[in-house]
């Protein structure tokens, strides 16, 4: 059963809020961190990406970055943009984009839930990723990015959160992007009580994203039990940050794909081999994205299809019966050569939050690709099947929106 805590957080002060809080650090190259830096000070961006704070000479990794983001965290929590808790307690996050709701319990999740699959992945992750944030949480000493976790949505957390919405927000600012955060804080001893049982009811919990941060944080837990043989798992390295989100609320967008070649086919030529393993028909714009699981949309010299994927190819597997996954082994490996999506430069992957003009102008006369393919999401049930079958996504299979914002919630380890 999940171990799911609370903690005391360190937190911006309210007026303090609204621009420190941070789109994650993975989002931005180092030109446009900086950029976002130079523009807002305040940006937690400042902390999670410290290269910011130097100039192109000096590499991203280099010993002195990690060591300037532990020194501006430190700094800033003693000048007093930040407050901790007292007491530790569990806070709700709620983002709200384009009217729709979704709201999360900000806790401390278990390492050796991660580590024993009650919290489990459907992701691989890559050293290199991990390697850098592993440097950076065991700098700080803290967790400052939150992980995008889901669960199967419960009676009793729905009802505390309801409860305690009924109060009022110690944050509630919209940022630049549009998105609406607020955030409350759960501090009354019954209703702590009450989440903590309900998480120890819940037997898996999924990672939605944030996979690399996840296998960092637990990796820093686990050096630090190296370091400290006596320690008895009550330590808060023993724990890293989460924000943790019912299955009802969570929408997963598109994942879509764009070709820079044809493999020497013709446009013609390839457009007869799909209609040889799909059933195509020409639409006009309005008709372009699919509305149900086993259609995805192709973009070519100027013309959507929509294209729906033939009854004898499904499949009950949990990942080869994935849309992403019937046109990877259905097309793009054997009509288009591309037999790793992860490693060939001929395929991109263009997330649905950039909609599907998007994929038109990547086709354009002045892009790059020469074929698109809008998908249909991937349901979060979908994911939860992977994930309990001890199985892995293909790559970019989701695109969750919006982004949890880092700075508002640090844990220190």
């Amino acid at each position: 059963m999940a171990n799911v805590r609370p903690f005391r957080a360190i937190r911006p002060i309210p007026g303090k809020a609204a621009a420190i809080a941070a789109l994650p650090y993975d989002v931005y190259n180092r030109q446009e961190a900086k950029e976002v830096v130079k523009n807002n000070p305040d940006s937690f961006l400042n902390i999670d990406r410290a290269e910011t704070q130097f100039d192109d000479s000096v590499d991203t990794y280099a010993e002195c970055v990690y060591e300037k983001a532990h020194d501006l965290l430190w700094e800033k929590i003693r000048r007093g943009d930040f407050q901790q808790e007292t007491t530790p307690c569990y806070y709700i996050y709620e983002l709200t984009m384009d009217g729709r709701v979704q709201t999360g319990i900000v806790a401390c999740a278990s390492i050796d839930d991660y580590e024993n699959q009650v919290i489990k992945k459907h992701e691989n992750t890559r050293a290199d990723k991990e390697a850098d944030r592993i440097h950076h949480v065991d700098s700080c000493n803290a967790q400052t990015g939150p992980i995008f976790l889901a669960y199967r949505a419960n009676a009793v957390i729905r009802s505390v959160v309801a409860k305690t919405k009924e109060t009022q927000a110690v944050y509630d600012f919209t940022s630049e992007d549009g998105i609406r955060h607020r955030v409350w804080v759960i501090a009354q001893t019954e209703d702590i009580q009450s989440v903590c049982d309900a998480f120890a009811k819940i037997g898996e919990i999924y990672i939605a994203d944030g996979h690399h941060r996840a296998a960092s944080a637990v990796k820093v837990g686990l050096k630090r039990r190296s370091e400290h043989p006596d320690y008895d798992g009550s330590e808060e390295f023993n724990y890293f940050l989460s924000v943790l989100f019912p299955d009802e609320e969570l929408m997963i967008m598109d994942y879509n794909r764009v070709i820079k070649d044809l493999n020497d086919l013709s446009s013609d030529a390839f457009l007869a081999k799909v209609k040889e393993l799909f059933i195509v028909n020409a639409v006009d714009k309005e008709a372009r994205k699919p509305q149900k699981k086993g259609d995805f949309s192709m973009y070519l010299d100027g013309q959507w299809y929509l294209c729906t994927i033939k009854e004898s190819d499904q499949s009950d597997d949990p990942v080869q019966g994935l849309d992403v996954s019937l046109l990877q082994n259905l097309l793009l490996t054997p009509v288009l050569g591309i037999e790793d999506p992860k490693t060939d430069k001929r395929i991109d992957f263009v997330g649905g939050i950039r909609g599907l003009d998007e994929l038109e102008r990547r086709c354009s006369a002045d892009g790059d690709c020469v074929c698109a393919f809008a998908m249909y999401a991937t349901d979060i049930r979908e994911l939860f099947a992977v994930a309990d079958a001890g199985l892995l996504m293909p790559p970019k299979s989701t695109w969750f929106e919006p982004k949890l914002r880092s700075g508002l919630f640090i844990h220190e380890i």
